[in-house]
């Protein structure tokens, strides 16, 4: 950022950048009304910051000199949105074409449903300029565009409309070529809340070589639109940050974070890859949980990852635990130590791993369980015999682990169980392990 202003021209803009725009094109009467507002509103260029979009509008980053950054096609406004929440004195302005209003339309939304205070500039020009006049989400039906007939088929659509709808606070409509541009730009930006600014403007270089769109057209259209130009009543409300700050500064009340001390010392430990193959309900999660503690309290680095339950009330099936004595770096599963195979489910989400399972890999299957052919020596348990219900062979898994000493021992396990649960709980938790430690 070169925070050097002309104070002489009373500019912004970057001497070292001159616009490149088409001949015609209305975004260069836009870059100077923009310039215009700054110098209106004295903005200190250090605390200034223009996030553009892909395309045509993607270039004002590159003619001011205040602070800039350039993103993906359609998510302009999450990084202004994350610039302004993080530091709310800056004056944050983002300019987008119709082409990235349509690709990042649900970002737009979440901006005016937020109502952080920053203006949205958005330079429709009816069609994707920049590569090769393809229809957009505002081309007109009867358009002749580089798509062929898509733009045929939909309608654009009117995005004030849309964000009066989702929120927005403040909304301006009007041609990019107004004499007063400024003045209009200058008051949306002085509103506290979200303001978008939607100009209306001519693609020389694309759309107008095929369509007839002048001026006095545009002004034409305006007029037939639902006329915007300032604040929507209905919309007013508390700007987004500063009431998120004064929320968060009422919140008083944290849960406490759950600390382990290191108890006891395991001499040559070596890193051990586990992974739980179950099903819902039978609380995959909470075994996976006490692995981790028992590996926490012997002194270990841990991590533990679980499969998605895509409904509520069905559970994870699968939990993958590293216990290592080093730093863990990746997360991943690499060559499991242990494998717990407890149900047909978690089996059939893993089945690829038994193949590749060592010879000195150690598999706990319940007897009804089925597995995959594998190289790895396999320990087969009847937990039904043993009056074990369902729900509890995950828990008592972890103390056939511990009287074989795999991953854990009965201390490691004992300690873990007194960390996870109230006496009561540990008591139970007790009971079921102990059909299995003996």
């Amino acid at each position: 950022m070169n925070s050097s202003i002309d104070n002489c021209l009373n500019t912004y803009l970057n001497k070292s950048r001159p616009l490149v725009y088409c001949p015609g094109c209305t975004h260069e009467n836009i870059t100077k009304a923009l310039d215009k507002t700054f110098a209106k509103l004295n903005f200190e260029a250090d605390k200034t910051v223009i996030v553009t979009d892909i395309g045509c509008s993607g270039l004002f980053d590159t003619f001011f000199n205040v602070h800039a950054l350039h993103g993906i096609h359609g998510r302009a406004l999450t990084y202004a949105s994350g610039l302004k929440l993080a530091n709310p004195e800056l004056n944050v302005i983002v300019t987008m074409g119709d082409g990235g209003l349509g690709i990042g339309g649900a970002h737009v939304l979440a901006s005016c449903r937020r109502n952080i205070d920053m203006t949205l500039i958005i330079l429709n020009n009816f069609n994707f300029g920049m590569t090769g006049g393809q229809y957009s989400t505002t081309t007109p039906t009867n358009a002749i565009v580089g798509s062929e007939f898509l733009n045929q088929a939909e309608i654009p659509l009117d995005i004030c409309a849309i964000a009066k709808s989702a929120g927005a606070s403040y909304i301006t409509r009007c041609s990019g070529l107004d004499s007063d541009l400024d003045q209009k730009i200058a008051k949306a930006i002085e509103h506290k809340g979200f303001s978008m600014v939607e100009t209306l403007g001519m693609c020389t270089g694309r759309y107008t070589k095929r369509n007839k769109l002048t001026p006095k057209a545009i002004k034409q259209i305006i007029e037939d639109l639902p006329q915007y130009s300032g604040n929507i009543e209905e919309n007013q409300r508390p700007e987004y940050g500063k009431l998120y700050r004064d929320l968060a500064r009422k919140k008083t009340n944290f849960p406490e974070p759950v600390t382990l001390e290191k108890q006891f010392d395991i001499k040559n430990y070596q890193r051990q890859e586990v992974v739980i193959l179950g099903s819902a309900g039978m609380r995959i999660v909470t075994a996976g949980d006490i692995v981790c503690y028992a590996g926490l309290n012997a002194g270990m680095n841990v991590s533990i990852k679980n499969d998605y339950n895509i409904t509520v009330l069905r559970g994870q099936s699968v939990s993958e635990i590293l216990i290592d004595p080093d730093k863990i770096g990746y997360t991943g599963i690499e060559s499991p130590t242990i494998v717990l195979a407890l149900s047909k489910e978690g089996v059939q989400r893993r089945q690829y791993i038994f193949a590749d399972l060592k010879p000195d890999t150690f598999v706990l299957k319940e007897k009804s369980v089925a597995i995959p052919d594998t190289k790895a020596s396999v320990i087969e348990i009847d937990f039904k015999k043993l009056k074990i219900k369902k729900q509890d062979w995950a828990l008592a898994s972890l103390g056939v682990l511990a009287k074989n000493e795999k991953a854990l021992n009965k201390q490691m396990l004992e300690s873990a169980l007194k960390a996870r649960f109230n006496e009561k709980v540990y008591d139970i938790a007790m009971e079921t392990i102990n059909k299995t430690i003996q």
